[in-house]
This record gives C-alpha cells, structure tokens and sequence, in this order.
C-alpha cells in the first residue's frame, strides 16, 4: 500500500524537486554566477545625493505599503466622513445597519471623489515625471506630498496647529514651513472636530423624535414599552422622506468646499 502511494507521488516530487533544486543552486553556486544585487548605492547628479538599487526600493515600497491605511484615515477626508456615519447610525438607533462594511465602503469612495483633484495634481506632478524617468523616486514623493499638504493645511484649523506647536515648542513663519509631523496630528484633531459637530447637528432631530414618543408614553401610562422601538420608525421615515443620505453626501463634500 505504502509503495503504490509512493509511486503515485513520485511524478509529484519530481516536479517540485526540479523547481526548487536548480534555484538554490543558482543561489549558492560558487563558479561566479552573477546574482541579483540586494544593495547597491550609486552617485546621484545633486551634490551628496544618492540612487539606491531597485531591489532596495521595492522592498520600501512594500514596507511603505503597510502605512497604506493609516495615511488614507490621517492625510484625507475619510475621518471625518466615517466619524459622521457612526454617530448617524447611532442617532437613528440602528446599530449593525448599514453594516460596517457598508460604512467603510461608502466613506472609502466618497473620499476618493473629496480627494480627487488632489490625486489629479499628485499623479501630474509626481507619478507622470517619475514614470517619465524626469525625477528620482525620492524626489517624486517630495512632489507628491505637496498637493496633500496644501490640503491638510486647508482643513486646519490655526488652533489646533498652535496647539501641537506650542506643545514642542516650535514656531514657524508661515503656515508652508510647518513640520509635516505637525500638521498631521493637527489636522486629524480638526477632523475629529468637525466630525463631531456636524454629528451634534445630526442628533438633534432624532433626539426631538425620541423625547416627543416618550413623553406620549408616559402619559397613556405606557411605562413598560421601549420608546425606542416606537420612534425608529418615525426616525427611519423622517430621514427617507428629507433624502437624509443625499442631503448628508452633499454636507460632507460641501465641508470641503466642493
């Protein structure tokens, strides 16, 4: 039984044999064989500037990868969007609808429509050049974080960017000579900000609902039943009939002077 199985996988073994010996006696093949070069460091054209092998700068660009999702929550719109989503979802009383995948989806892509003409301006300023082979790598992102940057400094309120200034105990000219470490934490805490004041300007009709169905039960002497499951309805109904999610998508990008 055990020879038949063996025989079975041997067409098997054969074949991964042959995929994996030849590599790693190309790796460790000592006759000279030229490699693949995991570090190489060449003079650039500005003065102490320097050109890194394009093994080391795949590998940055993986790692750059993994800070995808905190610079898509912290250099755009998409805080203050899902920030807003929640606290609807709470004030309508709804709490797993829509579901958070829903929320994320829906944030996600209506950043990216807030964040367009700065992605419009980073691609033609930066990615284009660098695929044109115009500017280095290094030289690319510098480009691209501008547009991002004029951003963020727009959405900022001048108080929290005192705020984190004073806290290092830094002072700067004009608002383009900020610290780009900064300017994030500002910004992010304006985000939050406004998040949560146009969440307060949310809440207030739902609230209105909830007060007014409590008070009727209170006074048919209705004590035992939930006030919550009569007014969803009511809220769920007034949020459809004044098209509460058009009327949300248009405050939001309006925030942003869109």
């Amino acid at each position: 039984m055990r020879v038949s199985t063996l025989k079975k996988l041997m067409p098997s073994l054969i074949v991964l044999a042959g995929l994996i010996f030849p590599s790693l006696a190309l790796a460790q093949d000592p006759s000279g064989i030229p490699g693949i070069p995991a570090f190489t460091v060449t003079p650039g054209e500005g003065e102490g500037a320097q050109e890194y092998s394009v093994t080391l700068q795949i590998l940055a660009l993986m790692t750059a990868l993994t800070f995808l999702p905190a610079m898509l929550m912290m250099m755009t719109s998409f805080t203050r969007i899902i920030v807003v989503f929640a606290i609807l979802r709470q004030a309508i009383g709804l709490q797993s609808t829509p579901s958070n995948q829903i929320l994320l989806g829906l944030a996600l892509f209506l950043s990216i429509f807030i964040m367009k003409p700065v992605l419009e301006e980073a691609n033609e300023v930066a990615l284009q050049p660098y695929m044109q082979e115009e500017v280095t790598s290094l030289e690319a992102v510098e480009l691209a974080s501008q547009p991002f940057r004029r951003f963020m400094l727009e959405q900022t309120r001048e108080d929290d960017l005192a705020l984190f200034m004073r806290i290092i105990d830094v002072q700067y000219e004009t608002p383009e000579d900020v610290s780009f470490w900064v300017l994030m934490p500002a910004f992010v805490t304006s985000e939050l900000k406004t998040a949560f004041q146009i969440g307060f300007i949310l809440f207030i009709p739902f609230l209105i609902i909830d007060m007014v169905v409590a008070s009727v039960l209170m006074a048919m002497g209705m004590m035992m039943l939930s006030p919550i499951i009569i007014s969803l309805p009511f809220k769920i109904m007034l949020f459809v009939l004044v098209d509460g999610w058009s009327l949300i998508m248009g405050t939001l990008a309006a925030s942003y002077g869109i």
